[in-house]
């Protein structure tokens, strides 16, 4: 990638990683689930809101940390393998099953969605989820387990479209200050990622009647296009990874 290539330092460093970071927060798990859970009736309850935070934001940075500290044996494991040709042809097979899985996501000519399984939500009426977030966040007997589990569940299912993370991580790896402030930083990042998600929960704090039908309106866009964007995602990683196998193949 051409942000990796190019030499960083300092404030464009830190620049570069901000937007990332901030690309990062709009994603299923950072900024889709906590603004539907902000959409449940009553008042907040700041505690399990930070808790399903602070969770998603750990699962983050343990996974960046576990990287970045084997990043040097996985170089050395990848470049004994890029001159493998069989593994190379398994690469390529696997950017295309992306690419193929991209359009499945999200098929051209706007299919018209199914019609919703028992027990989902449906307009008008309150569904099984609905009536979980309300029993997990509205009552005093809601558990915190239940929503960290939801957000280490949300951060496994975006593990294998994490592009800005993956391109942070590379960035701080090779041009951070090391260790252990390279820790500090992607600890920072994964902060910078749940920011909007608080700012959000402070508003529905502070102006609940304000924040209430914006919330709305963009909790439907975002449920509506989370399929697009993550299509696209997936689509361009697939694209990635066959063209990197194509190179080295006819190389």
């Amino acid at each position: 990638m051409d942000l990796l290539s190019s030499e960083l330092t300092g404030a464009a460093l830190i620049g570069a990683l901000a937007v990332l970071a901030l690309i990062d927060s709009t994603s299923f798990g950072t900024l889709l689930i906590p603004v539907w859970l902000l959409m449940s009736p009553g008042r907040v309850r700041v505690g399990r809101m930070l808790v399903y935070l602070g969770s998603i934001a750990g699962f983050y940075a343990l996974v960046g940390l576990a990287i970045l500290l084997g990043a040097g044996a996985v170089s050395d494991t990848l470049g004994t393998l890029s001159s493998n040709r069989p593994f190379l042809i398994a690469q390529l097979v696997l950017g295309v099953g992306l690419v193929a899985w991209s359009f499945k996501l999200d098929p051209i000519g706007g299919k018209k969605p199914a019609e919703p399984a028992a027990g989902t939500d449906v307009p008008g009426r309150p569904g099984r989820l609905s009536r979980w977030r309300e029993r997990v966040l509205g009552s005093e007997s809601g558990s915190g387990g239940a929503l960290a589990t939801l957000a280490v569940g949300a951060g496994l299912v975006e593990v294998a479209s994490m592009l800005p993370y993956l391109a942070a991580l590379g960035l701080i790896g090779t041009q951070g200050p090391g260790w252990p402030m390279s820790g500090v930083w992607v600890l920072g990042y994964c902060l910078v990622m749940i920011v909007p998600a608080l700012v959000l929960m402070a508003a529905r704090l502070v102006a609940a009647r304000l924040v209430e039908r914006p919330l709305g309106r963009l909790d439907r866009w975002l449920t509506k296009n989370a399929a697009s964007t993550t299509a696209w995602v997936v689509g361009i990683v697939g694209f990635l990874v066959a063209r990197d196998a194509i190179s080295r193949l006819w190389s």
